[in-house]
């Protein structure tokens, strides 16, 4: 009867340490090296997980710029410090990072913007978009129920008359509103770029005009004054090129409805 115990016993246990031992030795043939260098550059990075570098998060982001597959300065959430204690790192000279901030391409406040109806529903723009493209005359324009502020981890965005805002001096450009946002309304630009159309809609100057007084209607007035061919027309609505624009204000002084504005930030 003890035998009877002991031995099958004694055979899961050999069994048991013959596995133990594969699988050390296997550990051990097959172990992954990791460059000591992904732990220091995790360690500086600010933990934002985001994206906004184009990897998965933080980690993937290591590891990426050690192998060579990002630069120093592709975090935007970092900036430029974080991009000179990564060339410390790599021991090599980090890039300038060039500062970039969110703008809302959208001025269609409660004031400048008819309403199309009342809505009582769920705090979430996904959900108003829903229902005829949100309760704004513009379909285009901001659904003003905050999914952007909720998104944002630095506290950078508010809302106002039902348009959400960005405060730029918070801003790190992680991306995190521009995902939020259901009609893809925000964008990041450099913040060394001052003057934006923040406008969004793609409907005729009539339609525009009918809903919105601060619009863009599609005048090309602005295109027409630049001498540094910055404005591109994208169908009826204007864009600033951020690379060929100066800073003129020209553009804006042409503008009859008010639809470019001037951003001032630090950079």
């Amino acid at each position: 009867m003890v035998f009877d115990v002991l031995i099958p016993t004694a055979i899961v246990g050999g069994v048991g340490l013959l596995a133990g031992l594969g699988l050390s030795v296997a550990s051990k043939k097959f172990e992954v090296k990791v460059d000591e260098r992904v732990g220091l550059v995790r360690e500086v990075l600010p933990g934002a997980n985001c994206g906004a570098c184009g990897q998965t998060g933080c980690d993937a982001f290591a590891e990426a710029v050690v192998e060579g597959k990002c630069k120093p300065n592709g975090c935007p959430v970092g900036g430029q410090e974080v991009a000179d204690k990564i060339g410390e790192i790599l021991g090599v000279k980090a890039e300038a990072a060039v500062a970039k901030v969110a703008r809302v391409m959208c001025s269609g406040t409660y004031e400048a913007c008819k309403q199309k109806y009342e809505y009582s529903g769920i705090e979430d723009c996904a959900a108003a978009s829903v229902l005829f493209g949100g309760p704004s005359g513009c379909s285009y324009g901001c659904v003003g129920m905050g999914n952007c502020v909720r998104a944002c981890p630095f506290d950078a965005i508010v809302l106002v008359n039902g348009v959400a805002r960005v405060v730029e001096s918070r801003c790190k450009a992680c991306e995190m509103c521009v995902a939020s946002c259901p009609k893809k309304i925000i964008k990041i630009v450099p913040k060394s770029n001052e003057y934006t159309v923040v406008c969004s809609s793609m409907d005729k100057g009539a339609v525009v005009r009918k809903n919105c007084t601060v619009g863009c209607i599609g005048c090309a007035k602005c295109s027409k004054v630049c001498q540094h061919s910055a404005i591109e027309m994208q169908g009826t609505l204007a864009r600033i090129n951020v690379e060929a624009c100066v800073n003129c204000g020209e553009c804006m002084k042409a503008c009859p409805t008010g639809a470019i504005k001037k951003f001032k930030c630090e950079v």
